[in-house]
């Protein structure tokens, strides 16, 4: 197979509680990241090998994750509440693929922005700041 749909992929959101409970953040229409990103050191030194520079690994920036919904106040009012959080909250993200893949990330709701067109359907777009390592399952393969 060349691909795999991203029809079906579910955000979750965590209780705090332990062990933790997930529940699925209903009517996602689009789900973007994390994006991650790493910044690199430059090691050049006057005896880097041809004169070409030289890099090493930096510290890693584990991005945002946005989520568009249908708006309906009554079911996601709650994530609302989060954006009052100062410590991150667990989310969930699971891919619509035969494993099951899930990214479990801590995060902080930094956006929560409604749209109420006169010709269209209530939407709202969520951001999520990630903070630290995702924890990946399945573990990928080596």
């Amino acid at each position: 197979m060349a691909g795999i749909s991203g029809f079906g992929v579910k955000l979750k959101r965590g209780d705090g509680a332990a062990p933790e409970v997930f529940t699925e953040i209903a009517d996602i229409t689009n789900l973007g990241g994390p994006g991650l990103s790493r910044e690199t050191v430059d090691v050049t030194s006057h005896g880097s090998p041809d004169a070409w520079m030289e890099f090493v690994g930096g510290l890693k920036d584990p991005g945002e994750v946005t989520a568009d919904i249908n708006y309906q106040p009554t079911k996601h009012d709650l994530l609302v509440d989060d954006f009052d959080d100062e410590e991150p909250r667990s989310y969930q993200i699971q891919f619509p693929d035969e494993a099951a893949t899930t990214w479990t990330i801590k995060a902080l709701l930094t956006g929560f922005e409604p749209e109420a067109p006169y010709d269209d359907k209530l939407s709202a777009s969520l951001t999520l700041k990630v903070s630290g390592k995702p924890t990946i399952t399945p573990a990928p393969a080596p």
